[in-house]
């Protein structure tokens, strides 16, 4: 089944005000950037944004906070946006701050269809507030539930018609499990190839899991914080 579309826009045509989105990418690294592009364009207002960090002023989940777009975030590390500093102390933004981990393993649950897990972390703190906790083997463990999101954004280096998709190095980061947990997951890729010419053993996310996928260009692959070493 070929589930090609003709770019971000298409891709995103029926992503409406209000719905919940994941979106993949570890700090600029994997990032679905023409994605986001598109949707900064868009004029989609009233969303919940899934995503590990919200990207920079100027680039990422940056540019959806900028124009107002975003009504939550939920995520682990926001420390590089000045923007969404200044929208989450004036009480504009609403804000969900979860353990890395736990984020991660809440996307893996939505895609392998479990409704809840439970972990370790945030026991004894503010996570932990309002939420049921087990006792399991003399251990307490907060019980967390799986996302629930529209759709899930994802980057991948090269996929084919088919949807399978491959990640390279670090960008493959949050990609795969957000890919698995969305009802429709929309696949943006630097190369498109034909079935068949993707090795099998090294396809990291099966096409069974994406519902859209397009060929972007022009990447520009940002570096968040470029340190070099002194001369």
């Amino acid at each position: 089944m070929n589930k090609v579309v003709s770019g971000a826009e298409e891709a995103i045509s029926d992503i409406k005000n209000g719905m919940t989105l994941m979106l993949g990418g570890f700090g600029l690294c994997g990032l679905p950037e023409k994605t986001i592009l598109a949707l900064a364009a868009s004029g989609i207002t009233g969303l919940t944004c899934i995503s590990n960090n919200a990207g920079v002023d100027d680039f990422g989940i940056g540019l959806l906070l900028r124009n107002r777009q975003v009504k939550k975030m939920i995520s682990s590390y926001v420390g590089e946006n000045a923007e969404f500093e200044r929208q989450l102390l004036s009480g504009e933004l609403e804000v969900e701050l979860i353990p890395q981990g736990t984020l991660a393993t809440r996307c893996m649950a939505a895609g392998y269809g479990m409704p809840a897990i439970f972990t370790p972390a945030g026991i004894g703190t503010e996570v932990a507030e309002g939420k049921e906790i087990r006792n399991f083997n003399g251990k307490d463990y907060l019980m967390e539930m799986a996302f629930d999101a529209d759709f899930a954004i994802v980057k991948a280096w090269k996929g084919d018609s088919m949807g399978n998709l491959v990640y390279r190095s670090t960008a493959r980061n949050f990609n795969p499990v957000m890919a698995m947990a969305g009802k429709v997951t929309i696949a943006e890729v630097e190369e498109l190839v034909e079935p068949g010419e993707l090795d099998p053993d090294h396809i990291h996310t099966p096409g069974i899991y994406v519902h859209r996928i397009f060929k972007g260009e022009n990447y520009e692959k940002r570096i968040e914080q470029r340190t070099v070493r002194k001369q």
